[in-house]
């Protein structure tokens, strides 16, 4: 692979892996536009992030099998285009149950992505590459977050909602053209291998099944719930609980943003001279440290806010710094069902965090508590399952010779 081929094939990966942020963020300034013309309440509206939560969690597992049988450009041309008509259909919505519908199907079309982007990484670059190769991804995924709402803002402002989803079916049908041209086909087709449902489950129960896969994809997936935690509690924490103006609680979320951005690329410099273990170790090290600290805090009634958002830019730094080591080391022992454990690594931490974003929600008591604890739950349970991990690598040879 030429220095042009692989950095076109970042930047593909990069633009897909940009999607769900997108698909996400970019709307949700205009709630209140959506719901007045759709004649419904924002709490009506909201039930199209649910919709399409539930769309990714699904997409995935689909997806993982057929990219595994088919390639991966194939299916992830169908995906693409899959999104790029219902994005459109969300323009034409006669009511708020059609544009519900119609975001679980852009869900199910854009998840190809998601899948494609980690399962292409495992196939295109050495395995002692992938880890930095994660990194500069998570860059860009990190910065979509921050970009996305800025940009659905400034449409709204200058046309109206609906010009939300005409951005995002020309993104995608950029993106069907790139792809088509310049993604590799590479050698992962495999036409022997059966969809049928006993088979596909029998592929994920195998993938599921190796220690190495299941230790690191519970670590990423629960460290990565307390970024969940955080965004589901912090609008609350800040505005309410603090006093922030929302204008202000932007600039802090996007400042946070900018933390777990900074600890990705941070990686890519420790990968130079430590083992993607190592630094593991020391970011679960990190996060329970911090996880203790301010639950410590919180029981002295001692937490302000710039002592939270230091201990949330801390925290999401160290996301930034384990979560592409481990999703490198979980891909690790697979070739030819790369698609199958990209897709169950993606549907695993969904599942985490939307257990631990009802979580909080369920906790909630009008006090921080729950935010505290719910990123408290997720550090020091990150730390335990790699002290495991570690342990077994030291005792047992095939532990050993997985990661190295």
């Amino acid at each position: 692979m030429t220095i042009k081929q692989k950095y076109t094939l970042l930047f593909i990966l990069g633009a897909l892996s940009a999607i769900g942020p997108f698909s996400i963020d970019m709307y949700l300034p205009a709630f209140p536009s959506i719901a007045e013309d759709l004649h419904t309440d924002i709490s009506n509206v909201s039930l199209s992030i649910t919709s399409y939560f539930i769309g990714i969690s699904i997409g995935q597992l689909i997806y993982g099998p057929i990219s595994d049988k088919y390639g991966r450009k194939k299916p992830l041309l169908i995906g693409l285009t899959l999104f790029c008509v219902t994005a459109l259909a969300c323009v034409f919505s006669p009511g708020i149950n059609w544009l519900i519908g119609m975001r679980f199907l852009l869900a199910l079309g854009g998840c190809a992505g998601l899948v494609t982007s980690k399962a292409v990484v495992r196939d295109a670059f050495p395995i002692n590459e992938t880890a930095k190769i994660f990194s500069i991804l998570m860059l860009i995924s990190g910065v979509a977050p921050i970009i996305a709402p800025t940009i659905g803002g400034w449409l709204l402002t200058v046309f109206n909602w609906k010009s939300i989803f005409y951005f995002l079916s020309f993104f995608s049908s950029i993106l069907i053209l790139a792809v088509h041209f310049y993604l590799p086909e590479g050698n992962s087709t495999n036409k022997e291998r059966s969809l049928k449902p006993k088979n596909v489950y029998k592929d994920y129960k195998t993938v599921f099944s190796n220690p190495i896969f299941l230790y690191y994809t519970l670590a990423s997936s629960i460290a990565m719930a307390g970024m969940f935690a955080y965004i589901s509690g912090s609008a609350f924490v800040f505005i309410n609980h603090f006093g922030i103006s929302e204008s202000n609680f932007g600039l802090i979320f996007g400042l946070n943003a900018c933390g777990f951005i900074f600890g990705s690329q941070v990686n890519r410099l420790l990968l130079k001279k430590y083992s993607s273990q190592k630094v593991i170790t020391f970011s679960a090290a990190t996060l329970v440290s911090l996880s203790l600290l301010i639950l410590l805090l919180f029981t002295l009634n001692s937490i302000t806010s710039t002592i939270l958002i230091a201990f949330i830019f801390t925290f999401l730094f160290s996301l930034g710094l384990l979560i592409p080591n481990a999703t490198a080391l979980a891909l690790a022992p697979f070739s030819t069902n790369a698609g199958s454990a990209s897709a169950l690594i993606g549907f695993m931490q969904m599942f985490f965090g939307a257990s631990l974003s009802a979580m909080v929600s369920l906790l909630h008591n009008e006090t921080i508590f729950p935010l505290v604890f719910g990123m408290f739950l997720c550090g020091i349970t990150t730390f335990g399952i790699i002290m495991i991990l570690n342990t077994k690598i030291k005792k047992n040879r095939f532990y050993k010779k997985c990661i190295s």
